[in-house]
């Protein structure tokens, strides 16, 4: 992506220059969708946060002051829509962090069978967990995160973001993010754990 010319289309944009929006709509189009349907996990809802992201980006580019990245701005413009779109929509009670991380026993021994405590994640291929039956489980992983922790994984492990970029994004300090950005994995990481390898534990 050449960024030597945003500058130029960001003034045209204040100007009033639908081409110019259009343009950048172009760039930062399909990872705005991906963050939103990350955040949302709906696709008409993705859709509609893109066309407000954008909206907002004409409307309020007048407080885009530049100091940071335009994409940085478009990053924290993206969560907030989706955040809001999702809790505006939200059906049921989203199950604590703290229900998902791994459990402990009085003594510090982690609890559960000793296979799904052996569990080495190492030896199992990339194709194994991106075939469909596998990926829809991802999706119903990610589906149980609350949307704060979901939020940062998609910014960091999707879109690939630094801790600083998604503390950014998130309105949030670097510390917090690096915090939820743990509890997340691990927790993604047990729901996975249970369908993919013991789906007799998960239903239990």
């Amino acid at each position: 992506m050449d960024q030597a010319d945003e500058p130029q289309l960001i003034q045209r944009v204040r100007e009033g220059d639908t081409g110019a929006l259009g343009t950048l709509m172009g760039r930062y189009g399909d990872r705005v969708y991906r963050l939103a349907y990350g955040i949302t996990r709906n696709e008409p809802d993705a859709e509609e946060v893109v066309q407000d992201v954008f909206l907002t980006l004409f409307r309020k580019i007048e407080g885009f002051e530049g100091r940071a990245a335009l994409g940085s701005w478009i990053y924290r413009v993206t969560t907030n829509a989706a955040l809001i779109k999702r809790r505006g929509k939200r059906a049921q009670v989203e199950v604590p962090i703290e229900d998902l991380l791994p459990q402990f026993l009085a003594d510090g021994h982690r609890q559960g069978t000793l296979a799904w405590l052996m569990a080495d994640w190492s030896q199992t291929p990339d194709k194994y967990l991106l075939a469909q039956e596998n990926r829809d489980l991802l999706e119903q992983g990610l589906n149980n995160l609350p949307e704060h922790y979901r939020a940062v994984l998609v910014l960091r492990d999707v879109e690939g973001l630094s801790n600083e970029a998604a503390a950014e994004a998130l309105g949030e300090s670097v510390p917090t993010v690096k915090s939820r950005l743990h509890r997340a994995r691990m927790a993604l990481r047990e729901l996975l754990s249970k369908d993919l390898f013991w789906p007799e534990v998960a239903r239990a």
